[in-house]
């Protein structure tokens, strides 16, 4: 054979790895609106610039006549690439090839793209497409996925891992994305569940469609295991290209500063009428966050799931600054299990990759009921408080409205190492509201009156003296509690400039093998 000849069959074995399960599963995958796994990467990353590698790479089984059928690449195809430049590594499965399935040398193929991104330092985003384990390959395949896992566990604060649900991601295969930073899903093609809907229906009699059971719906709005949700897989990647662009290449460095048009010291005039004067009247915080950041430009994370918080991403004079905020347009902006969790997880990790945290506050308190009770709303209260106390990145806090109670200590407060806290002229810093306290303090002279009318003077006369004490940042800020009162219109002025001034912030926590945080 000459040399020519070896090249043509180079050319013609990654032209047949290159078709994965052949052309007619090709076409089964787009009759389901799905992209193949090479289609994903190439709209992800930038154009030409792919390195693929363990393309001639096939399974070792030969249990049920799996000898007989080998497909190269073994269905997942792995290497890195570039977004707007920076170095990525990526996996994708592919579903045209044994549905996806994970096997021994599938699972060997992510762990090495994965340990090469740790030894880089550069992100991992899994494609995630897989009818789950290879039943065929039996305990190497689990043994796979626990590679795999711990792969996730070791990289977790040290890169940013990803992971898009572009198929099915059943059994053990749910719990490597669960691992990972950021989880997408699409709409109506996409779903993740540890038990599928027949095992469900055997163990327990329950009667419920797979997309009722883990569908995108159901994950990016009741169990807040996706952080996104998308129509389509273009719109998707698109995303991660979005998402990445935020984020740090790992621990080590800073996130990627962004050239912006966008004058630091723009004057925002919406924002000194944006409080209603009746206290118990909503607004909408994404209103005040639009107004302050670079450009408008807020992705915002976990958008469907605990809408009484908001998390998310933006930009500040071009630099990358996470953003939790209270919404009190949504349960009145009150903490509850759910607000707590998704808060505390998004301050863990922006504290990991060396992002900036900015708190907007307005909360009433936490959510009061047996139902909260039960469900723990002591521990997952704790978890936000232990998140904002363990994180040593510059923070940021500005306090808009209430900020009563336990829930004042948990959003950043100036005793868990904020290092500038701020108040509008409109915030009200107390233990509880007006009539709350009132009750609490008047509650027996409140009773020694009988008359209707003068009960009611006496009431109104003690409330407004309360809210003269504390419907207002004064007293706060008279303890050096709040470092100043701002005019609403000029915060995104002074929030900036508290940034800038922290970019050289140093602050470590005490050795430790690890913390004990409430889980």
């Amino acid at each position: 054979m000459s040399n020519q000849d070896k090249i043509n069959k180079l050319i013609e074995l990654r032209g047949e790895a290159r078709l994965g399960g052949g052309q007619k599963r090709i076409d089964a995958q787009h009759a389901k609106g799905k992209l193949t796994a090479r289609e994903r990467i190439e709209i992800l990353l930038d154009e030409g610039s792919f390195e693929e590698f363990d393309m001639f790479v096939t399974h070792r089984c030969t249990n049920f006549g799996m000898e007989k059928t080998k497909f190269m690449g073994d269905g997942v195809v792995t290497g890195h690439g570039t977004i707007d430049g920076r170095v990525v590594y990526v996996f994708s499965q592919d579903f045209t090839v044994f549905g996806g399935s994970l096997s021994e040398t599938f699972a060997q193929k992510i762990c090495k793209i994965m340990d090469m991104a740790m030894k880089v330092g550069a992100p991992v985003i899994g494609i995630n497409d897989s009818g789950g384990a290879r039943i065929q390959e039996g305990v190497t395949s689990l043994a796979g996925y626990a590679e795999i896992f711990q792969r996730n566990i070791m990289a977790s604060g040290v890169i940013p891992q990803i992971s898009a649900i572009f198929g099915p991601c059943a059994g053990g295969a749910v719990y490597s994305p669960a691992l990972t930073d950021f989880i997408m899903m699409t709409e109506n093609s996409s779903y993740m569940f540890v038990t599928g809907p027949k095992v469900v229906k055997t163990v327990t009699g329950e009667d419920i469609s797979t997309e009722d059971l883990g569908g995108a719906q159901v994950h990016a709005s009741r169990s807040g295991v996706s952080h996104f949700m998308l129509e389509s897989e273009e719109e998707g990647l698109l995303l991660l290209r979005k998402l990445i662009s935020y984020l740090p290449q790992n621990n080590l460095e800073e996130p990627p500063l962004v050239e912006t048009n966008d004058p630091i010291d723009r004057i925002e005039d919406v924002l000194n009428t944006i409080i209603p004067d009746n206290p118990n009247q909503p607004y909408d915080m994404k209103e005040v966050i639009y107004t302050i950041v670079d450009e408008g430009e807020f992705l915002e994370v976990h958008r469907d799931y605990a809408r009484n918080i908001i998390v998310g991403f933006c930009r500040m004079a071009g630099a990358s600054v996470g953003v939790i905020a209270n919404q009190p347009n949504f349960l009145a902006g009150v903490l509850d299990c759910d607000a707590s969790r998704k808060a505390a997880r998004f301050v863990r990790f922006c504290d990991a990759f060396n992002i900036p945290i900015l708190t907007l506050v307005d909360v009433p308190g936490f959510l009061p009921g047996s139902g909260q009770e039960y469900n723990g709303i002591i521990t997952h209260g704790a978890k936000l408080m232990f998140a904002y106390g363990e994180a040593t990145v510059p923070k940021v806090t500005v306090t808009l409205r209430k900020s009563y109670g336990g829930a004042h200590d948990v959003m950043s407060c100036k005793q868990l190492r904020g290092d500038l806290n701020y108040a509008w002229p409109t915030a009200e810093i107390a233990v509880m509201g007006a009539s709350g306290a009132i009750e609490v303090l008047e509650g027996r002279a409140m009773a020694a009156i009988e008359d209707p009318e003068e009960k009611t003077k006496f009431i109104a006369a003690k409330e407004s003296e309360y809210k003269e004490k504390f419907a207002n940042p004064y007293q706060a800020a008279a303890y050096g509690y709040i470092d100043d009162v701002i005019e609403p219109r000029n915060t995104r002025f002074r929030v900036i400039r508290g940034f800038q001034s922290l970019q050289t912030k140093k602050l470590t926590n005490p050795p430790k093998k690890h913390s004990n945080i409430p889980l």
